[in-house]
């Protein structure tokens, strides 16, 4: 039996195929698509999501969670990835500095601010950041093959 086109899983996107805002009703189906399910289900979804390279789903569903609780770092560190694999630095550079105020030591945190004020061609400000990264132990190397 095939299933209709109304019950196929399609992918949404935030605009329309003429470039329009997404109507209401697709912004309500996101909406309840990213924060379906338990915190616990939506942070392991929110991981297979990065993994698999969807990381602009991965934000959706991270951006609730951060949302709902602030106060731990590791989704709002993944949610500050997830923004800067998707080119979305500005977003990623807040989340960054939001890590940082909770957690000041937290290495990675350093190194992805550093990097993520590097692809906006703010190399000044990056250094410190790279600079406190490898202070804390993290190898600041850029990553071969770029």
């Amino acid at each position: 039996m095939t299933e209709s086109h109304e019950e196929r899983p399609t992918r949404r996107h935030d605009t329309g195929h003429d470039g329009s805002a997404a109507a209401p009703r697709d912004r309500a189906y996101e909406a309840s698509y990213y924060g379906h399910g338990s915190a616990a289900d939506r942070w392991a979804r929110a991981q297979l999501f990065f993994e698999a390279k969807e990381f602009t789903a991965a934000a959706r569903i991270l951006r609730g969670l951060v949302d709902e609780e602030p106060g731990p770092v590791a989704p709002r560190l993944l949610l500050a990835r997830a923004y800067y694999h998707s080119a979305q630095l500005q977003r990623a550079e807040t989340e960054l500095r939001a890590v940082l105020e909770r957690d000041p030591v937290e290495e990675y945190a350093h190194l992805m601010l550093g990097r993520t004020l590097e692809r906006q061609g703010r190399a000044a400000e990056a250094a410190p950041q790279l600079r406190i990264a490898a202070a804390l132990g993290v190898d600041t190397d850029p990553p071969q093959g770029r």
